[in-house]
């Protein structure tokens, strides 16, 4: 949930994010398809709190979680709930945009969403006093890094990685995006795509959503067995 990266590619669109986390803290369960109020919804599930950090709609609407929003924040805990839970509650909806607009916040740790929503993409940031809601440009490829773990210099140079692998593609698959989650970087483990801060903090897994027309698929890596999971949600465009 710590570093994302978006992909347009034709009628294709690929999101996919880093979770960087505390070693000690449980790992997440394997992607799985759950029924909600507003439909079927494919994502991981986090052991600890309960929610999730990125999940696909089988209405055709991803989002992903990134923690902070502006700048690297105070942790000041007791928090209202865990962001993986407001996630779920934003995304249980026909047009999350309008549920983050909508949702109560006060007493919310800060956070970042990325919202992929009838084809058009937003970034939507919490910063504990107000709600920010920013269109993106959805024909072109973007990296977020998360401002509690990476200053401001890390963010730029895993920009010039990003788009120097990018130019390096002749053709997007979600493997190759996966690859440059997992092995993009200089070397220096606490930076890189992967990182590892002395095995106390670390990428716990990549997880990758492929989403067309038809069909969702979610690519999930757990970094720390190697394991790797692909599960499918189908498009229902009359959701």
């Amino acid at each position: 949930m710590c570093t994302v990266t978006f992909l347009p590619a034709g009628n294709t669109i690929y999101l996919t994010s880093n979770r960087d986390e505390a070693a000690a803290r449980k790992t997440a369960n394997t992607p799985k398809v759950v029924a909600f109020s507003s439909g079927n919804m494919l994502f991981p599930k986090d052991n600890e709190a309960g929610g999730t950090w990125m999940a696909a709609h089988e209405n055709g609407n991803a989002m992903v979680l990134l923690n902070g929003a502006f700048i690297k924040h105070h942790h000041n805990p007791p928090y209202r709930k865990s962001r993986g839970i407001i996630f779920l509650e934003v995304f249980n909806h026909n047009s999350p945009i309008e549920a983050y607009r909508h949702i109560d916040l006060i007493g919310i740790e800060p956070f970042t969403l990325i919202i992929w929503q009838g084809k058009q993409l937003w970034e939507c940031r919490w910063d504990q006093t107000a709600k920010h809601v920013t269109p993106i440009h959805a024909n072109e490829p973007k990296i977020w890094s998360s401002v509690t773990l990476y200053d401001e210099a890390v963010r730029t140079k895993r920009e010039i990685w990003f788009y120097k692998w990018l130019s390096m593609q002749t053709q997007i698959t979600a493997d190759a995006i996966c690859q440059f989650h997992e092995f993009g970087g200089d070397g220096d483990s606490s930076t890189n795509l992967k990182m590892n801060r002395d095995g106390i903090l670390l990428t716990l897994s990549t997880t990758s959503i492929t989403i067309n027309n038809t069909k969702a698929i979610m690519h999930y890596k757990d970094m720390q067995n190697g394991a790797i999971t692909i599960a499918k949600l189908p498009i229902n465009k009359s959701i």
